[in-house]
């Protein structure tokens, strides 16, 4: 929870404490492989509000860390959260291509893209770790023909669809049984 400078008298510095604040936080994210989307959403809001305190480092970082949480939707959420311009700049422009190829499951493409860019996750603990569990579970999905529900749920075929009958036949010779007869009366 963040208290937040509401100085009326002068609001180019209150958004500047405020954003500073922010910006922190989403560091501190980083650092300690923490998400808060709706924090790292505060942070770009405040840039489209406030062009001039745009920080490409800060928007990289919220940019990765919503990649670590697909198969959600935070990443393209981001995204539209920022201006066409910043689009096109580096390191943002190279990420936005690796969420590409996430998204739409080029993850052979994203993990050599990756290799050849790995200062773009400098200092982003737990980026890889996160990012393959993503990976492996929608290669496994693919694989088997698994689906996933609107609550991220995977859903595995019926069990009768795997499940094959199998007729199993005794020979039991009367001799055997006889004794068993026997008793019984």
């Amino acid at each position: 929870t963040f208290i937040f400078n509401t100085n009326e008298g002068n609001p180019g510095k209150v958004v500047n404490e405020n954003l500073s604040t922010l910006e922190r936080y989403v560091d501190t994210q980083a650092r300690e492989n923490a998400y808060d989307l709706e924090a790292n959403l505060g942070v770009l809001k405040l840039y489209q509000f406030n062009p001039a305190y745009f920080q490409t480092t800060v928007t990289s970082q919220i940019l990765l860390k919503a990649l670590t949480n697909l198969p959600h939707t935070d990443f393209t959420l981001c995204k539209c959260m920022i201006d066409q311009t910043h689009q096109e700049e580096r390191p943002i422009r190279q990420i936005l291509y690796l969420g590409n190829l996430l998204e739409t499951c080029h993850f052979q493409s994203f993990w050599a893209s990756l290799e050849e860019n790995r200062d773009l996750i400098d200092g982003i603990t737990g980026f890889e770790d996160s990012v393959r569990k993503y990976t492996q579970v929608k290669v496994w999905m693919n694989k088997y023909g698994w689906t996933e529900n609107e609550d991220g749920q995977i859903f595995i075929h019926y069990q009768e669809e795997s499940v094959k009958p199998k007729n199993i036949v005794e020979k039991i010779d009367f001799e055997s049984v006889s004794s068993i007869m026997a008793t019984s009366q």
